[in-house]
Formats: structure tokens, sequence, C-alpha cells
């Protein structure tokens, strides 16, 4: 669920366009609605950062003996690693706030997943991760000059969407999420071609829409909108390498580690508004890090 949901959908794509059947569903409605669908011809793969939230607990009592669930989770002694058929720690630390290091690291044991499945060339996927590394060291180096970048762009905003299409679509929802757990802002994430669809109609110039540029099957589509938004009297921004925010500019990259890097700029946008606010992003004042509540 949450952030751990959204970090699927790449892997959803990937094993879809080789021919395999997936399906991506958070554990709530999981459990209650689709626990038909838990049978021996179906693997489970759960993902949880603390692996054991409650509906995460109800799922594993509900698979037993009936579907083999492989897990992805931060937390070895939970109840998720520990009553799995299999699990893969992603080792990212402790996590106090939001979800940073954990839903980037999620990314990367989920990509390493899918290369096994899909049989590709572990070296190759292994050379391609390894990218990310100085990747994300080159861009947070400047992070204090990224938070400052943002300036007078968020005067008389009140408003976030963050959209994107394909891969960037994990980083686009999970993007919406943080907003609203980090500065507790109005804020969404969803499809670039949904935004067109209903929140179209709320643009002006209190309306801040982030847009992942996203890769070569739909880049074209993305840079239109923007244009089409501030012709709307919206306020549009390109996460992009050459983005006319500093803030937003990531390496030139394509595949597995795009949607990695394209989460940096939001982190960053999440402490500039928080500084605006006076408030300090990330700390939880009405949640809580792990929902053992349904």
């Amino acid at each position: 669920m949450g952030s751990s949901l959204h970090a699927l959908y790449p892997f959803h794509l990937t094993l879809s366009n080789r021919g395999l059947p997936s399906l991506v569903v958070d554990t709530a409605e999981l459990v209650h609605y689709l626990d038909q669908t838990l049978d021996q011809n179906a693997i489970i793969i759960a993902v949880s950062q603390s692996g054991k939230s409650a509906e995460m607990v109800r799922l594993l009592q509900l698979a037993k003996g009936r579907a083999p669930v492989l897990a992805i989770t931060n937390t070895a002694d939970s109840p998720l690693a520990i009553n799995s058929a299999a699990h893969i720690l992603i080792q990212a630390g402790v996590e106090s706030t939001v979800s940073c290091k954990t839903y980037l690291a999620t990314l990367i044991a989920l990509e390493w997943l899918s290369a096994i499945i899909c049989e590709a060339d572990l070296s190759e996927t292994r050379a391609e991760l390894n990218k990310a590394i100085p990747a994300v060291e080159s861009y947070l180096a400047d992070w204090r000059e990224h938070v400052a970048a943002f300036g007078t762009v968020l005067d008389g905003i009140r408003q976030f969407f963050v959209i994107g299409r394909g891969p960037s679509l994990a980083a686009a929802l999970t993007g919406g999420l943080i907003l609203k757990e980090s500065t507790r802002s109005a804020a969404e994430g969803m499809s670039s071609a949904a935004f067109r669809h209903g929140p179209w109609e709320t643009l002006g110039a209190h309306i801040f829409v982030l847009i992942l540029e996203g890769d070569n099957k739909t880049r074209a589509l993305n840079r239109a909108m923007g244009a089409d938004i501030r012709a709307a009297g919206g306020f549009s921004a390109l996460v992009s390498p050459d983005a006319d925010i500093a803030a937003l500019r990531i390496p030139a990259v394509d595949g597995a580690i795009r949607p990695i890097l394209e989460m940096l700029p939001i982190q960053m946008l999440t402490l500039a508004i928080a500084a605006r606010l006076g408030k300090e992003a990330g700390r939880f004042e009405l949640a809580t890090k792990v929902t053992d509540i349904e």
C-alpha cells in the first residue's frame, strides 16, 4: 500500500510486456475483495517496508496454504519476512519518516527480481542499476542549492499535482503521497493523461503541476502537456535533464533508474514547501510510520 504499491508499477509493466500476467492491487482490496485469486497458480509479490502493517498480516493469514508469498521488505524479523516462502531484504537502514531510502531501494530490488523472472542478463541488469549510485550522489551533492532553487516559484501556490506516464507513473503517485505526508499540503499524483479528465478544470495560478518528462514513448506528450497547462493559466515545471529549474534537472538516463532519479526533485520540493510553511518536513503529527489498524 502507499509507496510500496506504487513501486510495483514498473515491475508490473516489465512482466506484462514479457507476456507474464500480473495484477497490481493494494493489500486491503486483495484481502477483502480479491481473495479468490489466491491459489497455487499465483505468486504473491508482497512489498512492505515494515513487513508488519495490519493488512499485510491479514494477507499472510489468508495466503497460508493457498499461494506462495515472495516478500520484499526492510525488516528481517517482520511477520512478512518470517512467513514468506522467500524474501529479499532491501537493507535500506532505518527510515524515520516518509519513505525515501526504502522506496528507492525497493525499486532496485524489484528491477533485480524482474530480471530473474524474465531470465534477463543479470550482469547487464547489475551494470544498469549501478549507474544509479553516481547519478544519485551527483544530484544530492547540491541538495541545499536544489531546495533554494525553488525560491519564489512557490509564491501563491496552494495545491500540487505530480503527473507522469509509464514507469514514471510510480514516481508521480509516490510524489503526490509524500508531498501530503511531508508537508500536509494538498497534493495528488496521477497519470498525465488522467489530468486532462477533471483536474484540468481546477487550473489556475495557485496550482503547481510537476510533470515527469519520462521516456521516449510519451516524452513529447508530456512536454506538450506543460505548454497547455501554462496556456490555461496554471504553472507547470518539467523534471528532465534540461529543466529550467536547477532542482528539477536530473542526469540524462533512461531505463530502470529513471524512476529512481525522478523522485529526488520531488523530495527536494517537500523540503522547500515545509521550509516556507515553517514545518519540519516528514514529521508525523497524526499518522504513524507503521499502520497497525485496518
